[in-house]
């Protein structure tokens, strides 16, 4: 009896719209990821095509800019400029404070460049000159250094290795009928 019932289910799956277990599961869709309301649409070319994308992304339509149309797929996503987590302020309450972002927020379409453990865009304390005279001196200073320890090598004195009775004499190949010279070994 349950092999007939399920005889009948498997017939009505091929003799649907699609076939077989394909058409079951193509009208399940996943719980997760992007809704079409928050995809990309079509490219933006009258203003108030703009307006309705501003509102889309929870923007205001002096501050929504598009990508350029140029054929990357970007469509109506904004442009937001590229600034890293790290400039956002840490003690604000964001409803995600491992990303500093509000819901709805629009996420920037390099998002995973700019988390904070990535690309830190913030201002630097030290001006680009600044930064370059010290590298420069730094790379100027060890140079010289180099210079000078070539000019003028000090290494620390060695003196001959010592080896017992009497420089390891017979084990070096020495005449064993002949009796070698007393050879002196200082302590250190």
């Amino acid at each position: 009896m349950a092999g007939v019932g399920f005889r009948r289910w498997a017939q009505t799956l091929t003799k649907g719209r699609g076939v077989g277990i394909s058409a079951l599961l193509s009208g399940a869709r996943a719980a997760s990821g992007a809704s079409k309301d928050s995809l990309p649409g079509p490219y933006p070319t009258t203003p108030a095509e703009r307006a309705a994308a501003a509102k889309k992304y929870n923007l205001r339509v002096e501050d929504y800019e598009p990508y350029p149309d140029n054929g990357q797929g970007f469509g109506d996503y904004p442009k937001l400029p590229d600034r890293s987590q790290h400039e956002r302020d840490p003690w604000y309450q964001w409803d995600h404070p491992d990303l500093r972002r509000n819901w709805g927020e629009p996420m920037h379409w390099n998002f995973d460049m700019y988390i904070r453990n990535r690309v830190d865009t913030s201002p630097t304390p030290v001006s680009w000159n600044s930064m370059c005279k010290q590298l420069f001196g730094f790379i100027g200073f060890m140079l010289f250094m180099f210079y000078i320890g070539e000019v003028f090598p000090a290494y620390q004195p060695v003196a001959p290795k010592q080896y017992p009775y009497n420089n390891l004499y017979l084990e070096r190949g020495g005449d064993p009928e002949k009796q070698p010279e007393e050879v002196k070994n200082y302590e250190i």
